[in-house]
């Protein structure tokens, strides 16, 4: 993993140190299996990451990454708009959004993104923890229902073939936001059976990005834009997802190459 993050609002100063670390020693840092989801709040995947980067750790069998692209002062980036999801929103009803789709080999694959609303009680929340059950999902950092009131839950999957796989998970404050050049991204193979070929990039960024760019390690680049009216899921684009505080990005490295980094650059 990558932590490349110069400033941010809602970390701690040894957050912040634990980053610039990181950095400094530019260590590349694999996490979890890739079928492992990628989780926790936004202040605690921060600190964890850092400190795995001051330690080195590497765990085995490891083929995914994680990147958390910096968020440079003075950049004059606005504020994140709130998620586009109506106060009446069943929140015991995910709203499912393709973020991408293409043909690898022949074979399909799409990557699917499940946003669940806010509870605004203890008993919306009940009833989103248990249609969570019914479909085999479990709420990060939620130990009870109430936990999830206020709080926006996602659940990104790949699809390749017939096969799919939950990829990344969270539970963030409805009110969250990304803002100016923030980028947070992860990346792992496209087959699921792979354990090296590290192409697909997932992430999130502001709602005012207008333009990533995904690096590989041929040091070529795919430039992922901004989806207009018509633009079908098969093209790499950033993308509005309904409820989300965040929209989102998905590139894929040609064949040959691999991931190396991702970054907002309008």
């Amino acid at each position: 993993m990558s932590a490349d993050r110069e400033k941010s609002h809602d970390m701690s100063d040894s957050d912040i140190a634990l980053l610039l670390a990181d950095a400094a020693d530019e260590v590349e840092i694999g996490i979890a299996p890739y079928e492992s989801v990628l989780r926790g709040g936004r202040r605690r995947r921060a600190r964890r990451w850092a400190v795995a980067a001051a330690t080195a750790l590497v765990l085995a069998g490891s083929s995914a990454t994680l990147a958390v692209a910096g968020l440079p002062g003075g950049d004059g980036g606005q504020v994140a708009t709130r998620p586009s999801v109506t106060a009446d929103a069943d929140p015991s009803r995910a709203v499912r959004t393709t973020l991408a789709s293409g043909t690898d080999e022949g074979t399909r694959w799409r990557v699917l993104i499940d946003v669940w609303p806010a509870p605004r009680d203890r008993r919306q929340a009940e009833s989103q923890r248990s249609a969570m059950a019914e479909r085999g999902e479990t709420p990060p950092d939620a130990r009870k229902a109430s936990d999830l009131i206020g709080k926006v839950t996602y659940f990104v999957h790949r699809a390749y073939g017939d096969r799919t796989t939950k990829v990344m998970e969270n539970t963030v404050p409805e009110s969250d936001a990304m803002t100016g050049t923030d980028l947070m991204s992860g990346s792992l193979p496209l087959q699921p059976d792979d354990k090296a070929d590290v192409r697909l990039v997932i992430g999130y960024v502001a709602k005012t990005a207008q333009r990533v760019n995904c690096v590989w390690t041929n040091e070529t680049a795919t430039v992922v834009e901004r989806a207009r009216s018509g633009t079908g899921a098969d093209a790499q684009a950033i993308r509005r997802v309904e409820g989300s505080p965040y929209d989102w990005f998905v590139c894929l490295a040609p064949k040959g190459t691999q991931y190396k980094s991702a970054e907002v650059v309008e």
